[in-house]
């Protein structure tokens, strides 16, 4: 059992930058593609970025372009995502996703993702 703790939520201001962490208890972490969804009140669970278990490659939503970057630390058992230029509609509950997946077409569905986090909060002001 893959256990997902995220960290790094809370209020930003627009223009803002945050930096979301998210730690895995398993041994195998490096085994497994992470991804990063987010949900808005209302709305369906969405993908923003993935990042492949090596770390070559990494996958992002238009709305992530260009503002996020996701990267990961084997050695620590953990994945990042670092949010730049934040915007009140990235407003969400972020998660953290463990999965199997190598190309971009499926690395961005939530289907393919086995294990998730608790979620944390990001909320950016006017």
């Amino acid at each position: 059992q893959v256990q997902l703790v995220e960290s790094g939520g809370g209020l930003v201001q627009a223009g803002g930058s945050l930096r979301l962490s998210c730690a895995a208890s398993e041994r195998t972490f490096s085994s497994r593609t992470m991804g990063w969804f987010r949900q808005a009140p209302g709305k369906e669970r969405e993908f923003v970025a993935a990042i492949r278990r090596s770390g070559d490659r990494s996958y992002y939503a238009d709305s992530a372009k260009d503002r996020f970057t996701i990267s990961r630390d084997n050695a620590k058992n953990t994945v990042y995502l670092q949010m730049n230029s934040l915007k009140p509609e990235d407003t969400a509950v972020y998660y953290c996703a463990a999965g199997m997946c190598i190309f971009e077409s499926t690395c961005s569905v939530v289907e393919r993702y086995g294990y998730w986090g608790q979620g944390t909060q990001v909320t950016v002001s006017e």
